[in-house]
Formats: C-alpha cells, sequence, structure tokens
C-alpha cells in the first residue's frame, strides 16, 4: 500500500480497538475481544471512504448483536489526528468511515515525492521467485499464443519484482529428448529431399511440416552441400542438429529481446542429462519406492500420489519422457538452487499435468504446494471483425516476429495482458494499430502525452510547476480531484494484488481507469486562468497522474511519450 494508506489504515484499526476498550470499560460492552476484522475500500463510495466488519464478526466473542456493538464503538471513538473526520453505522452494523482533504492532499505529495518508486513496496519480503514462461520448443519459431505467454509471464514477474519478491526469470530450453529426435527426423528428410526430390524422400507422418525446417535444412545444404547424403544417419541428424539447433535458440533470444524480454537464464534441459541430475532423481524415485517396471519402462505410481494414472518414466528404448524430465527439472529449481517458489506458465492444454507434477514433487520430499502453474487460454486474432486462421502444422502460423512486424510493440504488450490468462484473449489486429481513443494503449499513452504537452504549453507561457504545501494540496476538493487522488492512492495496493493472483491484467486496467479519470478530471477542472495557489495545487495533481502513469508503463516495459 502507499504509505499513506497503510497509515489510515493503522489510525483507523487502532481508533476502533480503541473505541471497543472503552466501550467494555464502560460496561457498554460486555468483557471480552474483538474478533480479527477487516479494513477495506468500499466498492460503493456511499458506504464510505472505508469501512470495516469489526462489529459484525464479534458478534460471538462479544456475545453482542453487531448493530448494538457499532453503536457502542461509534459512541466512544476518537478520530483525532487521523485521516477521518467522521464514522457512520449502516445496516446490521457496518462501520463506514469517511476521509478529510489531509488525505487526499498526502497522497498526491506521497506519489510526487516517491516518483518512480511509487508503486513499489516490501510485500514480497525478499521471497526468492523463479518465473518460468514461454520455454517454446526451439524446433521452430515462436506462435501467437507464445507471444501471449511471454507478455503474461513478463508481467508477472514484473508485478511480483515491484511487490518486493525477488525474481528470477527463466526460458526452459527442451534441448533433448523426443522432441529432439523428431526434429532431427524432420530436418534429415527436408535435406535429402533438397538433392533427391521429395517424391523420392518420405517425411515422416509426425514430423515438423512448417517451412522454417525447409528453409533451415536448405541452409545447411547451401553450406555443407551434399556431403551427408551419404552418410550414415546417426552422423548426418547430429550434423542437422548441431547447425540448425544453436541457430533457432539464436532467433528465439532475438525474437524475444525484440518484445522487451530478457531472460535471466535460457537453462538447457540438456544439463539434467549431461550432469546426471536427470538420473539422480529416477535413483531418488526408485528408493521411495515410487516406481515400478512394466514391458521394458520405468513407471511411476501416481495413481498413489494423486494422479489419475500412473506414468512413464523411463521409455523401453532408454529414453525419458517430458515427464520426468520435469521433475528433474522442478527438483533442481527447489533443491539445488533454492527458489521459494516456482511460477510456470503454461498453456491451458497442459492442465492435466498440474496435479501430477505437484503430487511427483511431495512423493520424492519437496513441497509441491511451492509450484503454481499459470494456465493461459488461447488467442483469437481478428482482422476487419473476421477471425484470422491459423495452423502451426502446416506452416501457416502468425509468427511472434511476424506479429510484431505488423503491429505496435507496445500495442502487442498492452493487448495481451487486457484479460487474465483464464480468459480467452480476442486481439483485434486493426485496433492494435488505430490511433483512436478505442485502443487502449493508445488511450492510456496520450493521457500520459497529455500532461506533458500541458506542462510544456504552461512553461512557454512562463508558469512553471511549484511544490505546494499541505495547506493548498487540501484545496483539491472536487469530485472529479478526489476521485482521481483515490485511484493514485490505490496502485500500490493494485500491484500487490496483481503479484497475489499472477493476474498483470489488473494493471492494464488500473491504467485505463487512471487515464479516464484524468481526462473526466481536466475537462471538469480548470488549470490555466485559476488562482496561483489552486493552480498549483492542480499542476501538481496533474504530476502525480504522469509520475503514476510512467510508471505503470514502465512495469509493463511499453513506452510513455510525451507527445503523439
Amino acid at each position: 500500500m502507499s504509505d499513506v494508506v497503510t497509515k489510515a489504515t493503522g489510525q483507523l484499526r487502532a481508533a476502533i480497538e480503541d473505541a471497543a476498550k472503552k466501550a467494555i470499560a464502560a460496561n457498554a460492552l460486555p468483557q471480552g475481544e474483538l474478533a480479527p476484522f477487516t479494513i477495506e475500500v468500499p466498492a460503493d463510495r456511499s458506504h464510505g471512504d472505508f469501512a470495516a466488519n469489526a462489529a459484525m464478526v464479534s458478534a460471538r466473542t462479544l456475545r453482542t448483536a453487531p448493530r448494538k456493538i457499532a453503536e457502542a464503538i461509534g459512541e466512544h471513538l476518537d478520530l483525532t489526528g487521523t485521516y477521518f473526520d467522521r464514522a457512520e453505522i449502516a445496516g446490521p452494523g457496518f462501520l463506514n468511515f469517511f476521509l478529510n482533504p489531509g488525505y487526499y492532499a498526502d497522497i498526491v505529495k506521497d506519489v510526487l515525492d516517491k516518483g518512480e518508486q511509487y508503486g513499489r513496496s516490501d510485500y514480497g519480503k525478499g521471497e526468492r521467485v523463479v518465473v518460468e514462461f514461454v520455454s517454446a520448443n526451439p524446433t521452430g519459431p515462436m506462435h501467437i499464443g507464445n507471444a501471449r505467454g511471454g507478455a503474461l509471464g513478463d508481467g508477472i514477474a514484473a508485478v511480483m519484482d515491484a511487490a518486493g519478491y525477488q525474481v528470477w526469470r527463466e526460458f526452459y530450453v527442451n534441448d533433448a529428448g523426443n522432441q529432439i529426435e523428431k526434429f532431427a527426423l524432420s530436418l534429415e528428410a527436408r535435406y535429402l529431399q533438397h538433392f533427391q526430390g521429395k517424391d523420392a524422400v518420405p517425411f515422416p507422418e509426425d514430423g515438423y511440416h512448417g517451412a522454417d525446417i525447409t528453409e533451415r535444412a536448405k541452409e545447411f545444404a547451401e553450406e555443407f552441400g551434399d556431403r551427408y547424403v551419404n552418410a550414415d544417419t546417426a552422423t548426418r541428424k547430429k550434423a542437422l542438429v548441431d547447425y540448425v539447433l544453436p541457430r533457432n535458440i539464436d532467433a528465439l533470444r532475438r525474437d524475444l529481446s525484440r518484445y522487451r524480454i530478457d531472460y535471466d537464464e535460457w537453462f538447457r534441459e540438456s544439463v539434467l542429462h549431461n550432469d546426471g541430475e536427470l538420473k539422480d532423481t529416477m535413483e531418488l524415485m526408485k528408493q521411495r519406492g515410487l516406481t515400478y517396471e512394466k514391458e521394458g519402462a520405468l513407471w511411476y505410481k501416481a495413481t498413489e500420489h494423486g494422479g489419475e494414472k500412473d506414468e512413464v518414466l523411463i521409455r523401453q528404448n532408454g529414453n525419458p519422457t517430458y515427464f520426468a524430465a520435469d521433475i528433474a527439472y522442478h527438483r533442481n529449481k527447489l533443491e539445488k538452487r533454492g527458489f521459494d517458489r516456482a511460477i510456470n506458465v503454461w498453456g491451458a492444454d497442459h492442465h492435466g499435468h498440474v496435479a501430477r507434477l505437484k503430487g511427483a514433487l511431495d512423493a520424492i520430499g519437496l513441497d509441491g504446494s511451492k509450484l503454481d502453474i499459470v494456465l493461459m487460454q488461447l488467442v483469437r486474432l481478428f482482422q476487419n471483425g473476421e477471425p484470422v486462421k491459423v495452423s502451426k502444422r502446416t506452416g501457416k502460423s502468425i509468427t511472434l516476429a511476424t506479429l510484431l512486424d505488423e503491429i505496435p510493440l507496445d500495442a502487442a504488450r498492452f493487448f495481451f495482458n487486457l484479460r487474465e490468462s483464464s480468459s480467452q484473449l480476442d486481439f483485434d489486429l486493426g485496433l492494435a494499430v488505430e490511433q483512436s481513443s478505442q485502443n487502449p494503449v493508445y488511450y492510456v499513452q496520450y493521457a500520459h502525452a497529455r500532461i506533458c504537452s500541458i506542462l510544456k504549453n504552461l512553461k512557454e507561457e512562463g508558469v512553471t510547476p511549484r511544490t505546494c504545501t499541505r495547506e493548498e494540496l487540501i484545496a483539491l476538493k472536487t469530485p472529479e480531484e478526489r476521485e482521481l487522488i483515490r485511484h493514485l492512492s490505490a496502485y500500490t495496493g493494485e500491484i500487490i494484488e496483481a503479484a497475489k493472483a499472477y493476474d498483470p491484467a489488473r494493471i492494464t486496467r488500473y491504467a485505463i481507469d487512471l487515464a479516464t479519470l484524468f481526462h473526466k478530471f481536466y475537462n471538469a477542472c480548470h488549470v490555466k486562468g485559476e488562482n496561483e495557489p489552486l493552480m498549483q495545487a492542480r499542476l501538481n495533481l496533474c504530476m502525480a497522474v504522469r509520475g503514476v502513469l510512467h510508471n505503470v508503463l514502465a512495469l509493463l516495459k511499453i513506452t510513455a511519450p510525451e507527445s503523439m
């Protein structure tokens, strides 16, 4: 919370507790104690600026009707020296409180004093968190789902950092296992087809059909010619993978960097194989009696640990499954590297994998509750009101790189965080490039640019903003000013709630509402032409809004233009 909000909440809690003690001492209430109660900001402001449920939750502990408790508290309530000037009792016993002008003045001062630090808090207490997101298969380019996962994962990491967590961004590179074998077979077929023709070389039925595979095989052929045409298949596949895979990973890095996503670590699955961590994890599971052998494969007794069915860990051919590697990988996160929490952003089609992975971590002696999975629903692209049909299998998908060629980067970052991850996202390509108030990111950026323009124009007229006193800021009394300041005060709390829920969409919604409230204020309240103290107070408010808009956009890695 903003320091001012925290202070106000503390003042209110102390006043309520003190009033209850006085009421008990005066025999207005029976002996006892208030039950733990909450203080919140009501959605409906007619219910006060702050509200407490102290009377409602204490009916049992004080053996008294809530209304009577509320009345007794109200009679003994002393709000002197607090941010509140009055209280009301509503309904069966709700306690509603109303702020005095000093609160609004102090919020504006707090925003201006903290500057770029406004919104940050120590809620997370430095807890070490690894956020793993995108982790696209390096066998091909990233698609539209990865675009959403990138913005979502980076947004989660950003709000958690701002909320006081120690955040580590990670990309898990699947550079081992079955998908690499399929990748090798696909490259091999396209390489041989380059020299022998498509009809002469069958393509693997479950291979990767994307145009990128054909292009990479062609690049290999142009560099090495037919050197590997007559080589044995193992040599040929290794040469192709060794050539193509690093180039694909570099392309992933470039595209994500262009998307303003930079990772602390690109963790390779192959490390788990080469360092013996996967083998060690399988041995641990055997020692704990969690496995059995069947038909030449190693199985995990998943049904004994919350799974719907038992799972293969090591196939008959000796290759580990995705699931085996995942167990070893998350053991690496939580045990070897000692993260307090692991957060993964996955597509919704992985929902069946969540319980079994958590169960496996519990089974090997780790706390599965330390792993949180954010499941992300699909994206539907629209152009001119019509859905854009894509097919990854046929190679006719819109890649992340293509998307960023078509729409502004700022729009992509903002649009993909407009809805919570559990909701399907409809992405309007036409709206993303539209320069109007209908485009939400343009609307928010315009509010920032508008304030910059106001300040610039006034400066040209000889008016320079100055720091206002608390008494001058108390003059900000109109409903539009008060509503705008209340929204500024909520920013820190919104970040905390976004971090708790892994929902950066709360911040985009906050930004849109802030822009709306600013435009409403500016249309209702003159800045230029008022008496000097009031003009300066309103300029201070404008600068506070500009600062918070800048902080919001910076958090989302979106530019804050000074002119548009």
